[in-house]
């Protein structure tokens, strides 16, 4: 059984898609590059069976400030929206301790299934407003990008690449419980 039933209450907790994001941070260059999905979808379900979290993001929604980069993000080089149209993950495990959330499970980029293990917070239970229960969740992982097929780099001339294979993904997920 998990843990996370303890701080939230059993039942099914739908996204709020306006109020979440799910973005990404790698080294390129002198700095940090990020980006993020416009269009995601979630699912948090809480039972006496445990805890379970699925979601994914539209390749074609990736948000970085350059157009021609977000092309090229989609293109074969990187995502390859048109053969693998969708980012995935589903949880295995979900535990939680205080405030603490650790997630194991599998994350799907390009066809290519890797376990990957995710850490963050969650929030105490909320009444919003408009009489909803709500939580949020703050998640964080690290994987190196190589691994599901994501190869594309440029050499610098000091024989460095300009981008490093870990990537940081970040998710600020906004769930509210579903009636």
């Amino acid at each position: 059984m998990s843990a996370i039933q303890t701080k939230v209450p059993a039942g099914t907790w739908s996204l709020d898609p306006v109020h979440s994001a799910v973005g990404f941070e790698v080294d390129y260059l002198a700095g940090t590059f990020r980006g993020q999905f416009r269009d995601v979808q979630a699912e948090l379900g809480i039972a006496d069976s445990g805890a379970r979290i699925e979601g994914s993001a539209e390749v074609g929604s990736v948000d970085v400030k350059d157009e021609n980069l977000a092309g090229h993000l989609q293109s074969p080089d990187f995502f390859d929206a048109e053969r693998y149209p969708e980012i995935g993950f589903t949880a295995k495990n979900v535990s939680l301790d205080g405030e603490t959330i650790k997630v194991e499970g599998d994350l799907t980029i390009k066809g290519v299934t890797h376990a990957a293990d995710v850490t963050g917070t969650v929030t105490s239970p909320l009444t919003d407003p408009y009489g909803r229960e709500r939580i949020g969740l703050k998640l964080e992982t690290r994987v190196d990008r190589t691994e599901f097929g994501v190869n594309w780099n440029n050499p610098l001339p000091n024989g460095d690449q300009a981008l490093a294979n870990d990537v940081t993904v970040v998710a600020e997920l906004f769930f509210v419980k579903s009636a």
